[in-house]
């Protein structure tokens, strides 16, 4: 009957719609498969033991995060905010001062620090990817790795007035990556030695202008040896 059919729809649309703790219930799934993850790796970390330890029903997962492989994607691309896009774009934006340029990539690629614990977290998961490797290896590497590094190699190309990059240009570009991977990498030991450069947001944008001028001194050295090379030998 009609009417009969209209309360069960209403009925199942009632079960069917987010409780109003579901962004919650979402962060906490979220933040409990990314420590989980980054402590025990993807295989041996069970649906069923985040789902526990967020407080959470299993079947959350599925509703919010398809499954098990959505929500590790998840754990990659969400808790530490930003795109890689952004970067790439900002990259190929015509007359932009190289400068600016390479700040505004310096403050995509360090400004998650600002998030702390977090922060540390994605580095193991993202360390650990990379020894026990899943599928989601490959879409690393093409998304967030291959995609930067070529955007920022094809700046310095038009900067240097080089055609195409060459090994002198990828050096050039890994060492200026380098520059703000190894606040990553040595987290610690800046922690252990002068916490202060780390501890707040206002160092971290320290960190970007200091990182952007590092940058510059290495293009320039790079633009001063180009020059050296192809002066004519007495």
């Amino acid at each position: 009957m009609p009417g009969m059919n209209a309360k069960a729809t209403t009925t199942q649309a009632v079960r069917r719609a987010p409780r109003s703790d579901g962004a919650e219930a979402r962060h906490r799934l979220l933040h409990t498969a990314l420590r989980l993850f980054a402590q025990k790796g993807f295989a041996k970390t069970s649906t069923r033991e985040i789902a526990k330890e967020a407080g959470a029903n299993i079947s959350a997962i599925s509703y919010y995060f398809g499954d098990k492989e959505g929500l590790y994607a998840a754990t990659f691309n969400e808790p530490m905010g930003g795109d890689s896009s952004d970067l790439v774009a900002a990259c190929k934006v015509p007359g932009r001062p190289l400068e600016e340029t390479l700040r505004i990539c310096m403050v995509s690629m360090i400004d998650p620090l600002k998030q702390g614990e977090i922060v540390r977290q994605c580095i193991q998961l993202h360390m650990r990817e990379m020894l026990e490797r899943t599928s989601r290896w490959a879409k690393e590497l093409e998304h967030d790795i291959k995609g930067p590094h070529r955007a920022i190699a094809e700046l310095l190309c038009r900067h240097l007035g080089v055609a195409r990059p060459d090994d002198d240009i990828h050096r050039l570009t890994f060492a200026i990556t380098g520059l703000s991977m190894q606040l990553y990498v040595s987290q610690d030991f800046i922690e252990a030695i002068r916490p202060s450069l780390l501890r707040t947001p206002r160092g971290i944008d320290t960190w970007a202008d200091r990182l952007t001028g590092y940058a510059m001194a290495l293009v320039a050295a790079e633009a001063a040896r180009r020059r050296a090379d192809r002066k004519p030998t007495q």
